[in-house]
């Protein structure tokens, strides 16, 4: 598993891929335009296809991963939001794959309590419809669209792997849709993992629901609030209220095989910093450990990222 951390591309993409070397990490994440703001930004073909073969070559960052704006709302009542938010995803879509990124993680939304079942069609159709709009316009298959589980707030959309699995499946099991798996969503939803038996346990609905092969990579971020409490804090990796044991329990477990592990965490304000990196791949090592120590469960085959 690659431990890689989100990283601002303010000055140019290829920038990102020097913040992640200072950083030592083995992927980076990074967000194809201003996470708060709707119009993208015009990328020179150039500068997709320098990122793209400067990625491919880079000696110690093996990976880039995209985050799509956070404007996006699949699951809006107003249906001009949700074509709006439809065409970003598709100009989102298009860069990350023009750059050859491993995955573009998606917020699905919410439906402000109007509840799933009206929106599950069009959300599913959207998923589809991106990847598809993206393929034929880039005449090479779009990069994996990662779905995030939310950590629970209002009417968000993924608030369990249920809701995942159902979206999943209205789109006919499409394999070029994924998940990203965030560690601190997961917990302020409600579900703990800090024992190897919550661990097996969390794998367990994983497999019944999205499956775990499903699962390309991980945000990796500990909590500002306590389990169960619905609101999306990320803390530094063994600050917050899951605790580095607990976060090495799920991270290593033998049925996980994600491509990678992100951090977003806040450092000292600014983002992760080469002491959290250095502090995930302490945490994914004894979490090996642990698990190595107790009797052997099943392993499901690794996704590997994509590379471009």
């Amino acid at each position: 598993m690659l431990v890689g951390a989100h990283v601002s591309a303010a000055g140019g993409l290829l920038s990102a891929l020097r913040r992640g070397e200072e950083l030592g990490a083995d992927a980076v994440q990074i967000f194809t335009q201003s996470p708060r703001a709707w119009r993208p930004p015009a990328h020179d073909p150039d500068a997709l296809a320098a990122y793209r073969a400067a990625q491919a070559a880079h000696p110690s960052v093996r990976a880039t991963y995209c985050h799509a704006t956070y404007l996006v709302n699949l699951a809006a009542a107003d249906g001009e939001l949700r074509a709006r938010s439809a065409a970003t995803l598709i100009a989102n879509l298009r860069t990350a794959t023009a750059i050859g990124s491993s995955g573009l993680v998606l917020h699905v939304g919410s439906h402000r309590g109007a509840g799933l079942d009206g929106f599950l069609a069009e959300i599913a159709g959207v998923l589809v419809g991106a990847c598809d709009a993206v393929t034929e316009e880039l005449g090479e298959p779009a990069c994996p669209l990662l779905v995030e589980n939310a950590a629970g707030a209002g009417g968000t959309v993924g608030r369990d792997f249920a809701e995942l699995a159902r979206i999943l499946a209205a789109a006919g099991d499409d394999d070029r849709l994924g998940v990203c798996l965030d560690t601190q969503h997961l917990f302020a939803s409600g579900v703990s993992y800090a024992t190897p038996e919550e661990a097996d346990s969390v794998l367990d609905a994983l497999e019944r629901s999205v499956g775990v092969e499903r699962v390309v990579c991980l945000h990796l971020n500990d909590s500002k609030v306590p389990l169960g409490a619905n609101r999306d804090r990320h803390e530094n990796l063994g600050e917050g209220a899951i605790g580095a044991e607990a976060l090495s329990l799920l991270l290593a477990h033998p049925r996980l095989r994600a491509g990678a592990a992100l951090l977003e965490v806040p450092g000292d304000g600014d983002g992760p910093r080469a002491e959290d990196v250095t502090l995930a791949r302490r945490i994914l090592a004894e979490g090996r450990a642990r698990w190595a120590a107790r009797p052997r469960v099943r392993s499901a085959p690794a996704r590997a990222p994509r590379r471009g």
